[in-house]
């Protein structure tokens, strides 16, 4: 699965260290959006669904750090 520099970055920031986990995060980051933010929940919502997509082993081999 390939995730944007965008997408990766706000993985790096909300990834607890697993695949659910940051799944998780990024629900209820969502939850604290305000109405203006609607580019970042589209963003997350990407992420979600690609994420959900994937593995825990596609999830454990991404290198979000070699950008």
């Amino acid at each position: 699965m390939d995730f944007s520099g965008e997408e990766q970055f706000l993985m790096m920031l909300y990834n607890p260290g697993s695949r659910l986990g940051l799944i998780a995060e990024l629900h209820t980051m969502k939850e604290q959006l305000t109405f203006g933010e609607k580019r970042l929940s589209r963003l997350a919502n990407r992420v979600i669904a690609k994420l959900e997509k994937i593995t825990d082993e596609e999830f454990d081999s991404l290198d979000f750090y070699s950008q």
